[in-house]
């Protein structure tokens, strides 16, 4: 199993919440998708980001058709329009 978990942060955090509902929307959506759980920050500490992703997939072939699958690629446009920084990181589970 593949886990990709990725951050974002916002220059207006009033769009963490929206932006964690875009991000649970893709749940039953995207059929390469196993897992997906979205958070907002409640700590918002100097070094917090806003939202968190952590999504799982069978294998790397299948998170790669999650990235081409419309239905992320609606919700990435979102977060790259709205999001000041992102950070990421994907393991083996």
């Amino acid at each position: 199993m593949l886990t990709h978990v990725v951050c974002f942060k916002f220059a207006n955090f009033e769009l963490a919440e929206q932006a964690r509902q875009r991000l649970l929307s893709m749940v039953g959506r995207v059929p390469s998708l196993r897992e997906l759980e979205a958070g907002v920050d409640v700590v918002r500490g100097e070094r917090s980001y806003d939202v968190a992703l952590i999504t799982r997939f069978d294998d790397l072939e299948a998170m790669k058709r999650y990235q081409v699958d419309p239905v992320h690629v609606e919700v990435a446009g979102f977060l790259k329009q709205n999001a000041t920084s992102v950070v990421a990181v994907d393991f083996e589970s």
